[in-house]
């Protein structure tokens, strides 16, 4: 299911007028839960996209300045699953000299 589908599903939007708005809202959520968590948008990762959607949802009915407060650990976590033992990010080649 696309996620423009699974947001108006779980918004109870059943029409498509607010559509072009809505993906824009998806898409700047997307691109902020990746600055915030270094987690590529296209990893498939379930907790990447839940947090998009609730941005959006935060986003779509202007509350958007509560979201980092109240997602923190969440956005915390997924960040921190991306890191390696040794404290490099997940993909790094750099091993160093």
């Amino acid at each position: 299911m696309a996620l423009i589908d699974e947001f108006k599903a779980r918004m109870h939007i059943f029409h498509s007028v607010e559509d072009t708005n809505l993906q824009r809202i998806l898409d700047s959520s997307t691109a902020a839960i990746t600055r915030m968590t270094g987690v590529n948008s296209d990893a498939g990762n379930l907790e990447f996209q839940e947090l998009v959607l609730e941005r959006a949802r935060y986003v779509y009915n202007d509350q958007v300045e509560f979201f980092e407060q109240n997602f923190q650990s969440q956005i915390l976590g997924l960040s921190a699953s991306t890191l390696t033992d040794d404290g490099s990010e997940s993909g790094d080649t750099d091993v160093g000299s």
